[in-house]
This record gives C-alpha cells, structure tokens and sequence, in this order.
C-alpha cells in the first residue's frame, strides 16, 4: 500500500518511495529495455563488429590507430564518448537505483537532489538523443545486428522512457532548481569529447569536429542543445503537475 505526499501547490504525489505495483513493473520493463540497448551496443562494439563497417579506412569508430590494429580497450573507449550511449546508459543506471533503493530519491540534500536531477536527465537526454539523431545524424539504411543495436538505442529505448516517465513517474522530483543541476552531466560530456577530440583528433559527432567547424560554432550548438534540454525540462515540469491531477498517487 503506497503512501501519499502533499506536493508544494497542495496536489497528491506519487513519491519514489511509494510506487504502486504496475508503476514499478512499468520501470522494470524501461530498465530491462535500456540495459538491453546497452549491453547490445557494447557487444557489438567489442567484438570488433564495426569495424571496417562505418569506417572502412579506419580501424576505430572516432579514427585510426598506430598501426592500422585497435584493441578492445580502444573500442571502449570510442563507443563511451557517444552522447547515445550516455544516455542510455542513464536510463539503466538511474531506474536500476529508483528499483532497488527508491528513497534515495526523496532525501533531502545533496544526495537526493543528486538523483533528483539523474532522473530527469534519463528523460532528458534520450529525448536529445532520439531527436538530434533522427534530425541530423540518421544516414541509410542499417542491417543485421546493426539494424537492431540501432533502433533500440534511438527509437524504442526513447519511445519507451518518455512514456514510463509520463504514466508512471514517480512524481514529485522536478523542480525549478532541478533543471539547471540536470545540466551538468550533459555539459561535463561535452567538456570530455571536445577535450579527447583535440588531443586524439577525432570527435564523435560531426557538428563537435572543432577542426572543421571552428569553436565557436561548435560551442553555440551545444548552447542550442542546452537550451533545447532546457525546454524539454519545464515541459516536463509542466506535465509532472498535471499527471498528479490526472493519475491520482493510490491508483
């Protein structure tokens, strides 16, 4: 039997120690997917899968190595730069802790504002991801396990996060100092990548390439991104309100 909280505008939450049986069993099914996503990824990586695929001339994802021979080691870390994979890899993370210890989430301090703002970048930041790639990143068509690793990590894990989050929460954990503290993990990637791109000279993404594009160009796109998870935040806020209305915290 789950327990009720009176939100600050007076509404019932639904709290992250209180979660009824289907919500946990809808964010199960979120974390099952994500891990999935993941582990696929990382697989299909490690195992050499790609190479010669997207890049025949080089032997890594993000450029070639001394030699001509890459090592698993330096598969891992390519495939780690991926905002994707961040992402992904948040979901899994966050919803595996919200399942097991979900009152981290309603301590009161840093600890529980730290994962008060993880949850909102697990939405956050796979929403970014499903639409930048589809956007501006989305080439020909995939085949094999490529195909599969592919639309699990920018189209089913996605889909399926903003809809758990939506139906099942929990609610109650975005405030308006929630948004700005969900914008470190994000920017701290990107403070990783442009600083790996310029001593390896290669970056994960093309709009990242400081090479080719000159920094400041490249900085006033992760300002429009920013602002882009920014929107994306007070959205969020705004139906976290109204689905305190419309799924009362005792269904």
């Amino acid at each position: 039997m789950s327990t009720v909280e009176m939100s600050q505008d007076g509404t019932r939450s639904t709290t992250a120690g209180s979660l009824s049986g289907w919500r946990r069993a809808l964010l199960l099914v979120n974390a099952v997917i994500a891990w999935a996503a993941v582990l696929l990824s990382l697989t299909l990586n490690l195992s050499g899968y790609y190479l010669g695929i997207d890049t025949p001339d080089s032997p890594t994802i993000l450029g070639g190595s001394p030699g001509g021979q890459d090592t698993a080691l330096e598969r891992f870390l390519d495939w780690s730069t991926y905002f994707t994979i961040l992402s992904n890899v948040t979901i899994a993370v966050v919803l595996t802790v919200l399942l097991l210890k979900p009152r981290l989430f309603t301590r009161r301090g840093p600890v529980g504002a730290t994962w008060q703002a993880l949850r909102l970048d697990s939405v956050m930041m796979i929403v970014v991801t499903a639409v930048v790639f589809n956007l501006l990143l989305a080439g020909g068509e995939k085949s094999g396990w490529d195909a599969i690793s592919n639309s699990m990590l920018h189209i089913i894990t996605p889909t399926v996060t903003a809809l758990v989050w939506l139906v099942a929460g929990p609610r109650g954990l975005i405030r308006w100092s929630t948004i700005p503290a969900a914008l470190v993990l994000p920017l701290a990637w990107a403070g990783y990548a442009l600083l790996r791109g310029s001593v390896i000279g290669a970056y994960p993404y093309p709009f990242l390439d400081v090479a080719a594009n000159g920094l400041p160009s490249v900085l006033v796109f992760i300002g429009v991104i920013c602002v882009f998870g920014i929107v994306i935040a007070i959205v969020m806020l705004g139906l976290d309100a109204l689905m305190r209305r419309v799924l009362p915290a005792r269904q």
